[in-house]
């Protein structure tokens, strides 16, 4: 059920801190490559990277602390839209109405959720900033977008580690494959995720930054629900629309500066490219068990 939101009052929100994992290299907030206008919006334990011409955000980072993570009870989604933007910078109630696309959260409002300000930082996630159409299934489904959440949530709280973690659409070349409009949104297709932490050193030195990154995939049900298909044929959405890739994909796909967390990227480690690849191949996700961390 949603319910109508009194707005909390965001002027002394902190944000995302970029030196969140301690010692090493900082995790700075993506910036863009292509010179695209954006809004940084900060919050509870997280911040948002917005995109005023989409409406939605480019980018949104959030501080997961393992070990301090409390369940705040879900009394309702009271999603608002933020104050700091004009009401036509960002995609609000009527983008969603009577149709088959949820309120996705970026940032999941668990995550934030830790430390003595668990409570403020769950009602910030349900600002309409932190907010892209997801089409029910993809939104809803184990094998897709929260299968692969629940698994980082779940390693913060096991081992009581901290985690970064960088989300966001894929932002449809408007020149090469438009994004389909939809009640004036373009609807991305696509959606990223990059998981940052921190690794023992091998030599028993400073803890070195890791990263992993993911590219999930609604194309054929935004189709479904917006009604304008693709010229080029896509195939039937399941388990294998959820890949591993390299975290530098990412940075290319988005046109986002991911600082450090190309450099940080495990999967050229632990998957070396094939001779006279420079990168490995996109990795379809099944399961768990397929991930390389």
């Amino acid at each position: 059920m949603n319910h109508t939101a009194t707005v909390p009052d965001l002027s002394g929100r902190a944000g995302f801190d970029p030196h969140f994992l301690g010692p090493g290299p900082a995790v700075p907030l993506p910036v863009p490559r292509d010179g695209a206008e954006v809004v940084v919006l900060p919050y509870t334990h997280f911040s948002v990277v917005h995109r005023p011409d989409r409406r939605l955000a480019a980018a949104t980072v959030v501080a997961v602390d393992g070990a301090a993570l409390v369940d705040v009870p879900r009394s309702g989604d009271s999603w608002f839209l933020d104050p700091r933007l004009a009401p036509d910078e960002q995609a609000g109630a009527q983008l969603y109405a009577r149709n088959d696309f949820d309120r996705g959260h970026l940032v999941r409002r668990r995550d934030p959720g830790w430390g003595p300000e668990a409570a403020s930082a769950d009602a910030d996630t349900f600002s309409y900033t932190n907010a892209a159409p997801q089409a029910s299934r993809f939104n809803q489904s184990l094998e897709l977008w929260l299968g692969l959440e629940d698994h980082v949530l779940a390693y913060a709280r096991r081992w009581g580690t901290r985690l970064v973690v960088v989300t966001g659409p894929v932002f449809g070349d408007p020149a090469v494959d438009p994004d389909p409009e939809y009640r004036g949104v373009r609807v991305p297709r696509r959606f990223y995720k990059v998981a940052a932490y921190l690794l023992p050193a091998s030599d028993g030195g400073a803890p070195v930054l890791a990263s992993a990154g993911f590219v999930l995939d609604q194309t054929p049900l935004v189709e479904q629900i917006v009604g304008t298909p693709r010229t080029q044929d896509a195939p039937e959405l399941g388990g294998f629309r959820t890949f591993q890739v390299p975290v530098a994909d990412v940075e290319e796909l988005t046109a986002l500066d991911l600082g450090p967390l190309v450099a940080a990227d495990r999967l050229p480690v632990l998957v070396p490219a094939a001779a006279g690849e420079e990168v490995p191949a996109w990795r379809p996700l099944g399961g768990v068990g397929d991930l390389v961390l």
